[in-house]
């Protein structure tokens, strides 16, 4: 996040507004989703969190795209 100057709204609003690009079922540690929406400034930034069986959202990485990478 820190690398990419993103901030905890960016990632707010990735969550909310982004699409899931892929869902990953078969982890015996819980489904994890990559979520990839625009950041507050416009640009493209993926979200990989898990929910946890305690309800508990886990951010497992946030990072800013490439124009190559989507």
């Amino acid at each position: 996040m820190s690398d990419d100057d993103l901030i905890s709204l960016d990632i707010e609003h990735v969550i909310l507004t982004g699409d899931i690009i892929s869902r990953l079922t078969k982890d015996p540690r819980g489904s994890r989703y990559e979520i990839v929406g625009e950041s507050l400034d416009g640009r493209s930034v993926a979200v990989l969190r898990r929910m946890l069986s305690t309800g508990w959202l886990r951010i497992i990485a946030v990072f800013a795209l490439e124009s190559d990478d989507l």
